[in-house]
């Protein structure tokens, strides 16, 4: 299971990296980790997609060791690299609760343009420490790792999608 934030620290971390090798300008950090910290869906190749970091000796080694594994037949991607590049849903894990509502129409918190995506799609319920998709009746389904649900405890990590739109629990 990823962490709580995974996705928006490992964003931070690269608009660090990029200011401080001069990549960014203070004004452009300053609104790009901004809108990695307070925005709901966040779109890493939005936020450091332009950016290309001088590689360090330690992620060579891992990427040779990856070679190495894929030639035996035993690479696996992890969740969190799988994760790396899609629109995260970032939400609030601290326990401030709330609740959103995600969907097609303008009416709702969290806004989708795509027609496969109903106009009142899902509602997002914090309870007891958790995060909980209720499905809206929504023509298309809620999908949760690859299963149709109606109602989901969600963890960190999770692929949630909506219609033909997919995000990532962060």
């Amino acid at each position: 299971m990823l962490g709580h934030g995974t996705g928006r620290r490992r964003i931070a971390r690269v608009l660090n990296a990029a200011y401080a090798d001069g990549l960014l300008s203070e004004e452009t950090f300053a609104r790009r980790l901004d809108q990695t910290l307070s925005e709901r869906l966040i779109d890493p190749r939005r936020l450091i997609g332009d950016l290309s970091l001088r590689s360090n000796p330690r992620r060579w080694r891992t990427k040779l060791s990856d070679v190495a594994a894929a030639t035996a037949g035993t690479l696996r991607v992890s969740r969190s690299e799988r994760a790396a590049d899609e629109v995260l849903l970032a939400l609030d894990w601290g326990g401030t609760g709330g609740e959103f509502v995600i969907g097609r129409s303008r009416d709702c918190d969290v806004v989708f343009v795509s027609e496969a995506v109903s106009r009142m799609h899902a509602r997002f319920v914090f309870r007891d420490g958790a995060w909980v998709i209720h499905d809206l009746g929504s023509r298309n389904g809620t999908m949760v790792n690859g299963a149709r649900v109606g109602r989901c405890r969600l963890r960190p990590g999770d692929r949630v999608t909506f219609g033909d739109t997919s995000v990532v629990v962060d």
